[in-house]
């Protein structure tokens, strides 16, 4: 942890949380922001496409992707009805949707973890990554489309008009093509298409400034997630404690997924990252778009004010430790 602690992309992130409580004016501008965003997704794309090529379609690679699959799926559901009493059907599903979806940047801080630590990881782990947006903010929407009927249900026991119908063409288009998920698996695909020779002129691209960009980004990640914190204010203990909580507990049964499976000790450390994270870009988009009611100020400050610094903090070498303990294969050796 005090490895973690001292690596340059997580004291880039300090500086930035650091910038914001001494009231410095240092800000990284949206257009640069946005674009260190694009490069690192394309970057991890690329070599995981790469990756999946040489390795092919095992069966490691199928129990990842349905490892990933079933925690985007169930994870929704117990966080919906562990904080519906308390914060009511609708808000209860926003938050459902954001930790059962995943953070692609909580992800490359993983994947920068375990090339530091010289531990093998697999490409399909990207496509895992990508295909766990979907199935969560789906599930979010369903459950408040279901249980805000029933909420309202009138004396007699018969349930009040629904809602108008939900768009899902326009949400399975925002779920599946946002720009984050379209550019990670359409850099992934170009990954598997290319062939060695090429990809080792891209190469020097996507990964020689891949630790900078990161850091750089970071940065950014601390100024948003300190002026973030400001809104939690008034959000009631509950919520904090879910956000500070709910991280290793999903990360938790996350390793349990990847041992019942056995999954290598990298792709193990990425899938606990994976089911321990929390989305604040790619489901804010499609519930603003799906379910504008869920209040953005609670499950937005939640995942990125509390929930990302703990993992990239905390959590990361604390998920390792885990898997170390339970000794799955790559772990020890590594």
């Amino acid at each position: 942890m005090l490895e973690n602690l001292l690596s340059a992309p997580v004291l880039f992130f300090a500086l930035g949380l650091a910038a914001r409580f001494v009231r410095s004016d240092l800000e990284v501008p949206q257009p640069v922001a946005r674009f260190l965003s694009l490069y690192l997704l394309l970057s991890i794309g690329i070599k995981g496409g790469h990756e999946l090529h040489e390795a092919g379609m095992t069966t490691e690679v199928v129990a990842g992707l349905g490892a990933g699959i079933a925690l985007a799926v169930v994870t929704p559901v117990w966080t919906f009805f562990l904080l519906r009493r308390s914060l009511g059907s609708t808000n209860a599903a926003g938050v459902a949707a954001t930790y059962g979806s995943i953070s692609a940047v909580t992800f490359v801080v993983a994947t920068s973890f375990l090339d530091q630590s010289a531990v093998a990881y697999g490409g399909h782990m990207v496509a895992a990554m990508a295909l766990m947006e979907s199935p969560a903010i789906v599930m979010g929407i369903l459950l408040a489309q279901w249980f805000t009927v029933s909420d309202v249900a009138d004396g007699s026991g018969a349930k009040a008009a629904s809602r108008p119908a939900i768009a899902w063409g326009a949400l399975l288009q925002e779920a599946a093509f946002n720009p984050a998920v379209f550019l990670l698996l359409g850099s992934m695909l170009i990954g598997m298409s290319i062939g060695p020779a090429e990809f080792l002129e891209v190469a020097p691209f996507v990964s020689s400034p891949f630790k900078g960009v990161l850091c750089f980004f970071l940065l950014e990640m601390g100024l948003l997630a300190a002026r973030r914190l400001e809104e939690l204010r008034e959000a009631g203990i509950r919520p904090l404690c879910f956000a500070l909580l709910a991280p290793p507990v999903h990360a938790a049964v996350a390793i349990a997924l990847a041992w019942a499976v056995d999954l290598p000790a990298g792709d193990a450390l990425l899938l606990a990252v994976l089911g321990g994270s929390a989305s604040y870009i790619a489901v804010p988009a499609a519930l603003r778009l799906s379910l504008p009611e869920a209040n953005p100020s609670l499950y937005v400050p939640m995942s990125l004010a509390l929930t990302f610094p703990f993992n990239v903090i905390v959590g990361i070498p604390l998920y390792w430790w885990a898997i170390e303990t339970v000794g799955l294969s790559g772990a020890i050796a590594a």
